[in-house]
C-alpha cells in the first residue's frame, strides 16, 4: 500500500466547542477546555505525521461580538494556554507564530505572544500558526494599506503591486498556502478565515465537534485529500505530467 500523501500546510477552522458542551449540559467553558485538549492532540499528531505548517484558527474578528464573560474567558484560556504549553512546544521542536490584529487584545496577552514567538522563533520542526482576533477580510486590507504605504512613500511603483506582492503582504506571508482545510461542527463555510491563501486549497467538512476530533479523525481527513486531484486550473491531462 503506498504512503498517504501528508499535507504540507493544514489549516483547521476549530468549531463545535460549545455544542459539545451543550450536548452534555455543561457550560461552555468546559467545551473550550476540552478544545484546548485536542488542540494538543492535533498539534503532536500533525507533527508526527510530518505536516511542515498547521494554522488554527482560534479567534475570529468576528468573535468579539459574543457575550463579554465568554470573550473574557477565552482570552483567560489563551494566556492560561501560553503559560502552560510554550516550554514543552519548544522542547518539541514548534515554531510559534500568531496572526490576526493582534493590538486588539491585552498588554499582557500580547507579553506573552511575543515572548512564545521569541522563545520558539529558530524551531524547525513545524510551525504552528494561531489566527487570533483574525478575519480574513481585515488581511487583505491590511496588506492593501502597507502597500498603499510603500507607494506613497516611493518604494514601489503601482504597477509592481501584483499578486505576488500582494501575497508577501498578507499575514502567512513566507509559508506555503494551505494545502488542506478542515472544518469540524457540521457547517460547510470558511467564515472569513485566510481569504486570499485558500484559492487553491482542499476542503474538508466533518460533522465531528472540535472535543472530539482526534488522530482518528485527522487520519479520515488526510486519506481523503490523497485522493484529490489537484489541478490548480489545469486540465486533468496535464496535471498527470506534474
Amino acid at each position: 500500500m503506498a504512503a498517504p500523501i501528508i499535507p504540507k500546510h493544514i489549516a483547521v477552522i476549530m468549531d463545535g466547542n460549545g455544542r459539545w458542551a451543550a450536548k452534555r449540559a455543561l457550560p461552555r467553558s468546559a467545551g473550550h477546555g476540552m478544545g484546548v485538549k485536542a488542540v494538543k492532540r492535533i498539534v503532536d499528531d500533525c507533527a508526527r505525521r510530518g505536516v511542515e505548517v498547521l494554522t488554527l484558527f482560534a479567534f475570529s474578528s468576528e468573535n468579539w461580538k459574543r457575550p463579554r464573560e465568554e470573550v473574557s474567558m477565552l482570552m483567560a484560556r489563551f494566556l492560561e494556554a501560553l503559560d502552560s504549553e510554550v516550554e514543552e512546544l519548544h522542547k518539541n521542536g514548534i515554531c510559534l507564530r500568531f496572526i490576526g490584529s493582534l493590538s486588539q487584545l491585552s498588554t499582557a496577552l500580547r507579553e506573552r505572544i511575543e515572548k512564545a514567538a521569541e522563545l520558539t522563533a529558530a524551531n524547525t520542526r513545524m510551525t504552528l500558526v494561531i489566527a487570533i482576533a483574525y478575519g480574513g477580510r481585515w488581511d487583505i486590507a491590511e496588506a492593501a494599506r502597507e502597500l498603499a504605504r510603500r507607494c506613497v512613500a516611493g518604494e514601489m511603483t503601482v504597477d509592481a503591486v501584483d499578486e505576488s506582492a500582494v501575497g508577501q503582504a498578507m499575514s502567512l506571508s513566507g509559508l506555503p498556502d494551505p494545502d488542506l482545510l478542515i472544518r469540524t461542527g457540521g457547517d460547510q463555510r470558511i467564515s472569513n478565515f485566510l481569504l486570499w491563501n485558500l484559492a487553491y486549497t482542499e476542503l474538508y467538512f466533518c460533522d465531528t465537534l472540535w472535543p472530539d476530533f482526534g488522530s482518528k479523525e485527522l487520519a479520515a481527513a488526510v486519506e481523503q485529500f490523497g485522493t484529490r486531484q489537484r489541478r490548480f486550473g489545469l486540465a486533468p491531462e496535464q496535471t498527470e505530467k506534474l
